[in-house]
């Protein structure tokens, strides 16, 4: 019986696999925020109440380095679309009908797959996102 090991991927495989995120999804893709917990996955239909919409900017990730890819530039709203508690993000293609990736969202330093700087949305506050990381698995 052969013994299996966790595969590893080198620095330049993962941070091409990071790139290929942006290249798929695309430039300007739109970002919803929304109460409650994600969908299964992107294919299901939005859960909860969309709170924000905001277009990113063109080149929304910086550049991967050691596995890892951050966002660039400003995401925010200025004039939030309703009020709730924000649960869960979704990242869309420039039309807003293709999911591309979703997660939890929690304030700033909260643990979140995305942070944000105030989880208590009041319908046109402005809304900051603080952080978004992506690390590639293989390491």
């Amino acid at each position: 019986r052969r013994k299996r090991m966790a595969f590893q991927l080198s620095t330049a495989v993962r941070n091409a696999t990071l790139s290929a995120i942006e290249t798929t999804v695309g430039t300007t893709p739109i970002l919803t925020i929304s109460t409650d917990s994600p969908p299964t996955d992107c294919s299901t239909a939005n859960t909860g109440t969309v709170l924000a919409t905001m277009s990113l900017p063109a080149d929304f990730m910086q550049n991967p380095a050691s596995g890892v890819v951050q966002l660039s530039g400003t995401w925010q709203d200025l004039s939030a679309d309703a009020s709730g508690t924000a649960g869960h993000f979704r990242v869309f293609d420039s039309t807003g009908t293709t999911c591309h990736m979703q997660g939890t969202i929690t304030a700033t330093s909260g643990g979140g797959d995305m942070e944000l700087d105030n989880t208590n949305i009041a319908v046109g506050q402005q809304i900051q996102i603080t952080a978004f990381t992506i690390t590639a698995g293989g390491a």
